[in-house]
């Protein structure tokens, strides 16, 4: 497997099945490599830690880099590459002028702007569609991976595509359902930080989703999963139930719907959501 740092090195991947990631890859990581080893394309993973996406009050300089050990995951799922560019190949005119153009990517779409981490994290998506759109500029990828657990993430950059008119080609975004640990918690970069007596309470966040899913409206759902977070010392940043595709508030289980929650527990924000069943009372189905 090649370690890729300079764009002209990408060339023979053109066409590539794309996994982008910021590193501190785990096992998550590696089911999105794995997945698209089977679609026969070469397959690049990309570790960048993108600063644009990064509030100043968040965690870039303390955000796990592990490249030694990326690498090896990555060879050991099957990718035939990992491209590691520097800030400067990523943004060649510098930081500063990256930072400033961030907020121009945000597309003005239904799911940027739910009031869920587009309201937590006000500049996060425009960083993420920026650096993912130069990723994407850079490696010509024919197909690209997200997973399901960074959910209003996977709806934005599916928009994104859909909306750049071919600028990729006929790029295809596959979504990735999320990997769970043994123990039901959504697999993440930043469970690292949590400590050994913090697993249980971790927990609540799946939960909470199975919780919701067994109440009788999206309503109840929604109070069901912000009492079960607080019964396990989670403090909630929302907890909500929304059409799977908008994102946008719903009153039935009708429609195909999700249920999302972000919570902190000490200084670790956890997100996760879940897929609610779709229930129609009997002579309406």
């Amino acid at each position: 497997m090649q370690v890729l740092h300079a764009p002209e090195q990408l060339q023979p991947y053109f066409g590539c099945a794309l996994v982008p990631t910021m590193g501190a890859l785990h096992d998550g990581h590696g089911a999105l490599i794995r997945r698209m080893c089977d679609r026969g394309l070469p397959v690049v993973a990309t570790i960048f830690v993108n600063p644009t996406q990064f509030a100043p009050r968040e965690d870039f300089a303390k955000y796990p880099r592990t490249i030694a050990h990326d690498v090896e995951l990555a060879e050991a799922c099957g990718a035939d590459a990992v491209f590691a560019p520097t800030a400067e190949t990523v943004y060649p005119l510098g930081l500063d002028a990256a930072r400033a153009e961030a907020a121009a990517w945000l597309l003005p779409t239904v799911a940027s702007q739910p009031g869920l981490e587009d309201a937590s994290r006000p500049n996060h998506f425009g960083g993420v569609c920026q650096v993912v759109a130069r990723l994407f500029d850079l490696t010509r990828p024919a197909l690209a991976v997200f997973g399901e657990k960074d959910f209003q993430q996977l709806r934005v950059l599916t928009d994104m595509v859909r909306e750049s008119r071919g600028r990729w080609g006929s790029l295809m975004v596959e979504a990735a359902p999320t990997v769970r640990e043994h123990d039901g918690l959504a697999m993440s970069s930043r469970n690292r930080y949590l400590l050994p007596e913090q697993r249980d309470q971790a927990l609540g966040l799946v939960r909470a989703l199975h919780a919701a899913a067994t109440e009788t409206d999206p309503h109840s759902a929604e109070t069901m999963m912000r009492s079960t977070l607080e019964a396990h010392g989670l403090t909630v940043d929302y907890a909500v139930v929304r059409h799977a595709a908008t994102l946008l508030p719903v009153d039935t289980w009708e429609t195909p719907t999700r249920a999302l929650i972000a919570a902190h527990l000490g200084n670790v924000r956890l997100i996760d959501n879940m897929s609610m069943p779709i229930r129609r009372e009997l002579g309406n189905s």
